[in-house]
């Protein structure tokens, strides 16, 4: 993997994809929207997590996002991505999932074919980070606002759904504005 897809500076904007394993359709429940967004919400109040636009499809979210302080936006997003995978893993096996087996069995096997997992993987590893230049801001919000258009999920931009939901935070900084 190149520079061109590494956080290179830890306090600017990037467009980062967090996507589930064989895109499995987890987000498609409420219980697991939930268990990501007060997750963000925590990073944000206790880890310096600043988030300019984010999207959450069926299988993966979207987002645009820094840190501040002496917070690293690498940490926070490790730490992000870490809490989720086990709360999501544990709400699956506890709350009456139906494709519950189907889900855990590929979870578990990503896990014990990835060296740096010791049982389960959730997210796929790369988070494909694209800095977010002036010239970007644009094109990257844009594709935030019309995934779920494109997808299906809703007609009109920014109108949220079971399936999809986009949430533009009052997080900004001048680069975004």
């Amino acid at each position: 993997m190149g520079l061109k897809y590494k956080i290179t500076d830890q306090h600017e904007w990037y467009f980062v994809t967090f996507t589930v394993v064989d895109w499995i359709d987890v987000f498609v429940r409420e219980r697991y929207r939930e268990i990501f967004i007060d997750s963000v919400k925590f990073c944000q109040k206790n880890k310096g997590l600043l988030v300019g636009a984010w999207v959450i499809m069926s299988s993966h979210v979207h987002m645009i996002i820094s840190c501040s302080g002496a917070h690293k936006l690498s940490d926070v997003i490790r730490d992000l991505k870490s809490f989720t995978s086990r709360h999501i893993r544990l709400a699956i096996s506890e709350e009456g999932e139906s494709r519950r087996e189907w889900m855990m069995r590929i979870f578990q096997d990503h896990g014990y074919t990835n060296s740096n997992n010791n049982d389960y993987q959730f997210w796929i590893q790369d988070n494909h980070p694209i800095l977010v230049t002036s010239d970007r801001v644009r094109q990257r919000l844009e594709y935030i606002h019309n995934n779920p258009v494109v997808a299906g999920f809703v007609t009109e931009p920014g109108i949220g759904s079971i399936a999809a939901l986009t949430i533009t935070a009052a997080a900004r900084r001048e680069s975004l504005n």
